[in-house]
């Protein structure tokens, strides 16, 4: 089963109202499927970085370390994904399909790097819940993924859906600004140029990690020509 038909099958599962989640109101499933016809009418999926110079950065891991973007090109290629956070379902089945591809990733002479705007205690809880082998690394109000054209705020009314789920985000992510990224991958190549950009708006879609191998395949093939 791929990662979208993953994704597809507890996207069926929550909006049928049936147990875990019977207590779902359907004027919810309204709200967020509006939140998300709203965003990609927006426009706002246009100003993705898709080609040219990768923004650099320096940010945290789960453990509080510096990760530098140039101290990863150091080593080789580097492929970013970038997710909304522990709270949501689509980003740990995504989390967890790109470590069945972990490995993969680094036979093709990679480094993955997941990015999200939570906090390092909850990259924590993610990386042990799923038993991640890459590293999450925090961007504190999406300062990160504002340079790759991913950042958005979520609507008043997707707020108070949010709330009355129990995800409080300045907690969850130490910020007051209620924006989330993008679902997003990159490939960037030791010189600092993407060579591989899938995005989409809707986060109940995303990239397959296969797609980012083959990507990385055909770049290890155009750089050894």
């Amino acid at each position: 089963m791929s990662l979208q038909e993953k994704l597809t099958e507890f996207k069926t599962q929550f909006q049928s109202g049936k147990a875990p989640f019977e207590g779902v109101p359907v004027e919810t499933h309204g709200l967020m499927k509006r939140a998300i016809d709203e965003l990609v009418a927006s426009g706002a999926h246009d100003n993705v970085r898709r080609i040219g110079q990768a923004p650099a950065f320096a940010l945290s891991d789960a453990d509080g370390n510096t990760v530098r973007l140039s101290d990863l090109l150091a080593r080789g290629p580097v492929v970013l994904s970038f997710y909304r956070g522990v709270w949501c379902p689509y980003c740990n089945l995504d989390l967890r399909e790109l470590q069945l591809y972990a490995d993969a990733i680094k036979a093709a002479g990679a480094t993955l790097v997941a990015i999200t705007p939570q906090t390092a205690p909850n990259s924590r809880k993610s990386i042990a819940e799923h038993k991640l082998t890459f590293p999450i690394l925090s961007d504190p109000g999406n300062t990160v993924a504002d340079q790759y054209g991913l950042r958005y705020r979520l609507p008043l009314y997707l707020i108070d859906v949010y709330r009355q789920f129990g995800i409080d985000l300045p907690t969850i992510n130490g910020d007051e600004s209620w924006t989330l990224p993008i679902p997003a991958r990159f490939i960037v190549d030791p010189q600092g140029q993407i060579r591989y950009a899938e995005s989409n708006p809707d986060y109940t879609r995303r990239p397959e990690p296969a797609d980012v191998v083959e990507a990385l395949e055909r770049l290890k093939h155009t750089s050894a020509v």
